[in-house]
């Protein structure tokens, strides 16, 4: 039967509307598969306009919801994915972040620069270095250091200090029996090597010194000493790196069989003081981030007693005694001006040290890096009053 010509150009109009929007939407759901939102385009919107029949509008609408449900399905799954991905990422960057604090690697300058500056005032005064007492002393003193890190976290955990503490050696091991171990075995060969080292020298008088610096380490943290609990910790690595430590170092690679006893000199005594009090600054700076851990279980360290905040004065106040020490042992010659020269370099790391601290000594997750920093101090004037020694002795040939 034939239409009216109207009716049948109105229906090819609506049918070919519906046929292009279907083509339309299509497309349209498939781009939006490709971002994140809710709403289609403003084109989508608009075509809905054109379409003025009820039935026309329910296919649209059905093809709406439609595409909408698949975009619910793809986009969960994703963001599901990346969302364990990154928590997996960081899960890693923990883990590993607190191994490393755990191995506590640039700790271990408290081992190298009092050997290197002690050998460097022997080399300064005599013109002699014996590389192979050198080795051997660096590994001991690397071992005796690790056995003060693992026995410090095995003592601190059975008081309760260390509770919380995620990098403590026994927290990541789970086991309190085998750090112990491990490092009372280490002690023994490390001493074991110092003491093939003073014999190799012939001066056993700097084995009393070395012993004399163990046992400040002993009664640091073991019981039933713990003087560090006492807030005695400070004084005694003071002693233990400063004089004890540095000056052993220096009677071991000066000494020959020739010359035993060799004398001390202002040169090794001073170097030994300027030792001492940048190591003894890296265990100050220690004690920021656990202040109320310590509290807690009664180990009144020196920022217990005093705050962060005068802490941080004494930090300052530290770093100053420092340059100013060296610049008095400059003018009255108990150093050379070449060491006094290139430590002076230093003075930026040690601003850095200070202002890091002024800053942060109130935020725990920062300060945390505050013993890294004096670290970095550490290791710099040490390696500079090295150079300077050397250089000294050069010079004067």
């Amino acid at each position: 039967m034939l239409k009216p010509l109207p009716a049948t150009l109105s229906s090819f109009s609506v049918g070919s509307r519906v046929g292009i929007h279907h083509d339309h939407l299509s497309k349209q759901c498939y781009l939006t598969r490709s971002f994140q939102g809710d709403h289609f385009p403003k084109t989508f919107e608009g075509s809905l306009h054109f379409c003025s029949k009820d039935q026309i509008f329910f296919q649209i609408r059905r093809l709406n919801i439609r595409c909408a449900n698949k975009q619910q399905h793809i986009f969960p799954k994703c963001k599901a994915g990346n969302s364990d991905n990154s928590l997996q990422q960081k899960k890693d960057i923990s883990k590993a972040t607190l191994i490393w604090r755990a191995i506590k690697l640039p700790i271990y300058s408290v081992a190298l620069v009092p050997l290197t500056v002690g050998g460097a005032v022997a080399y300064s005064q005599t013109g002699l270095f014996s590389t192979r007492r050198y080795i051997m002393l660096l590994a001991s003193s690397v071992l005796i250091i690790t056995w003060i890190n693992l026995s410090n976290d095995v003592y601190d955990f059975d008081t309760g200090a260390d509770k919380n503490k995620k990098e403590s050696v026994v927290n990541l091991v789970g086991s309190r029996s085998g750090p112990l171990i491990a490092a009372y075995l280490l002690l023994a060969l490390g001493f074991m090597g110092l003491t093939w080292a003073s014999v190799d020298a012939g001066n056993m008088h700097s084995l009393l010194l070395l012993a004399c610096a163990i046992i400040c380490g002993y009664v640091y943290q073991c019981p039933p000493f713990r003087l560090s609990y006492q807030g005695l910790g400070e004084p005694l690595c003071f002693a233990a790196f400063g004089p004890f430590a540095t000056t052993a170092f220096y009677l071991l690679l000066g000494s020959t069989s020739e010359m035993i006893f060799l004398p001390l000199t202002r040169v090794v005594l001073s170097a030994s003081l300027l030792v001492g009090l940048t190591t003894t600054l890296i265990l100050f700076c220690s004690h920021f981030h656990q202040v109320e851990e310590d509290l807690a279980v009664g180990k009144m360290s020196p920022l217990v007693k005093m705050g962060t905040e005068k802490g941080s004065l004494v930090v300052k106040g530290a770093v100053l005694t420092l340059y100013s020490l060296l610049f008095a042992l400059g003018l009255c010659r108990a150093l050379p001006l070449t060491c006094i020269v290139l430590c002076t370099l230093t003075l930026p790391i040690g601003k850095l040290v200070v202002s890091f601290v002024e800053e942060n000594h109130k935020d725990k997750g920062k300060i945390f890096m505050a013993k890294y920093y004096c670290v970095r101090l550490h290791a710099l004037f040490g390696a500079a009053m090295t150079a300077g020694l050397v250089s000294a002795r050069m010079l004067a040939k």
